[in-house]
């Protein structure tokens, strides 16, 4: 059997295989809710035989929003859209999952096709804050500095909203902590320039990451998984490097984190990123040594790619993205091209499969 359809268990969930469908924001909602673009674009991804299905980055308020049109969860009006979303998912033999997520100082701004620009309060658009008054580029808003008192509140909602997931049918979790958002603008030194005990040293500036941690811990059952997205580096100097990335894991796997989903950048703009296929696998791999589950995501396109990644124990997990996005169906396509007699095709299309 290939390694990529190899069942993996992590707690009491079983995914049926090692693909993932990444955390893609589709910028398709109104007031946060779930609508039948989501159910269609996340229930074909289920049918397509993915073993995990993630919703894109779901804000924890509306504050967290990247854009006015982002998926939510922070209040309970959201659930019941959401649940039938879930439900489908799981009638697909696929796992449901939801990332949780805030923007900080890269909200409040438009849609990709709508140039990216900044959303000012006149039009719907809000205050950005962050763990300092940096902005993240000339052309973004300045944003407001945390108080502590608003950083308890924001760990809050992530702790609230991993209820409203579970009540949604949600099994696992997964804390956005990378592409320069809120947890990673915490974490990097590059956006943290805090004095207080969020700011300064790696534990300082890890805290608030590690108090969301706790705080989703203490509602989300013991037998479901956390998971947590990573910029592995900054891709910058003086800034988060994969070492800093390995130290994190020895903390949240002891913490409850069963999963390190290894992406990178976005702190800081006009970097170099090297991107090309396989540029963020070692990532996964570093950070697999300290002895917990990784993702390897990141022009990963191919059968042959993913299942070269998991038969050299790079990593535990293929996050795919844009290759899903252009073939919802690529799990069942990538059994045919590994000679796998895979069983996970939905009866109502077995009559196009193809036979050996």
């Amino acid at each position: 059997m290939p390694q990529l359809f190899t069942p993996l268990s992590i707690r009491n969930i079983t995914l049926k295989n090692r693909i993932v469908v990444s955390p893609m924001c589709q910028y398709s909602s109104e007031d946060g809710f779930a609508n039948d673009w989501h159910f269609v674009h996340l229930g074909s991804r289920a049918v397509g035989g993915a073993a995990l299905v993630f919703t894109e980055a779901t804000a924890v308020s509306p504050e967290g929003r990247i854009s006015p049109h982002d998926l939510g969860i922070w209040k309970d009006e959201h659930i019941a859209p959401l649940k039938k979303i879930t439900q489908f998912i799981t009638q697909q033999g696929s796992i449901p999952g939801m990332q949780l997520a805030h923007a900080g100082r890269k909200a409040s701004v438009t849609e990709p096709w709508n140039n990216d620009r900044l959303v000012p309060p006149s039009e719907g658009g809000w205050k950005t804050v962050a763990p300092s008054a940096i902005p993240f580029s000339e052309e973004k808003d300045t944003p407001r500095e945390l108080t502590k008192d608003e950083i308890k509140e924001i760990v809050a909602d992530f702790k609230a909203a991993t209820i409203r997931a579970l009540a949604a049918g949600f099994k696992v979790i997964e804390i956005h902590g990378a592409h320069g958002y809120l947890v990673n603008e915490f974490t990097s030194p590059l956006s943290n320039k805090r004095t207080d005990e969020y700011g300064g040293s790696f534990e300082n500036r890890c805290r608030f990451l590690m108090e969301i941690i706790d705080a989703i811990r203490e509602v989300l059952p013991s037998e479901l998984p956390l998971f947590l997205r990573i910029s592995a580096t900054d891709w910058a100097l003086d800034g988060w490097q994969v070492e800093d990335s390995v130290r994190l894991a020895e903390i949240v796997k002891t913490k409850g984190v069963d999963v390190m989903d290894c992406s990178s950048g976005g702190v800081v703009a006009n970097v170099k990123i090297p991107a090309k296929p396989n540029y963020q696998v070692p990532f996964a791999k570093a950070v697999r040594k300290a002895g917990i589950l990784t993702g390897a995501v990141g022009i990963i396109v191919t059968a042959a790619q993913a299942e070269e990644i998991l038969v050299n124990g790079q990593a535990d997990l293929i996050f795919m993205a844009r290759e899903l996005l252009r073939d919802p169906y690529f799990p069942l396509r990538a059994a045919t091209e590994l000679g796998y007699e895979t069983q996970q095709w939905p009866l109502q299309y077995e009559r196009a499969k193809r036979k050996k």
